[in-house]
């Protein structure tokens, strides 16, 4: 028996606006997904975002409480370039999304910010930046 990694799970407050945030940036959830309490996005690689209700968790463990305190989860997501990193990070905050982290250039060589999903986690924005011998 070999386990494999297979998906990343977040329970979501509110399915739709959960649906409408990571659609925004590129996963494909499929039609009517908004309205269901579990919902599922294929990734590259085979990998799938999986996104269930709170009442879903519930269901099967009925104590269940969303965590208090700060977020210890988030999603990695490469963009194309540091200019990408700049205009995803400011299409979502105009929108609406809280940008936890502004983009900046870090010491470990990439262009990163970071924006909230609609249950605070955290979604880091990343690329590479060019190096002096390109």
């Amino acid at each position: 028996m070999t386990a494999r990694f297979d998906a990343i799970g977040l329970v979501v407050s509110d399915m739709a606006a959960s649906v409408a945030f990571y659609r925004r940036i590129g996963f494909a959830f499929p039609d009517g997904a908004e309205d269901q309490p579990h919902a599922e996005a294929g990734l590259p690689g085979g990998l799938r975002l999986l996104l269930d209700t709170e009442e879903t968790v519930r269901s099967f463990l009925p104590g269940w409480q969303p965590p208090a305190g700060g977020g210890r989860t988030s999603l990695a997501l490469r963009c194309d370039s540091p200019e990408e990193v700049d205009a995803l990070y400011e299409e979502l905050v105009s929108s609406g999304y809280h940008g936890e982290l502004k983009p900046w250039d870090a010491f470990w060589g990439q262009r990163y910010a970071v924006v909230d999903d609609p249950d605070g986690n955290g979604v880091d924005l990343f690329a590479p930046l060019a190096t002096a011998a390109e």
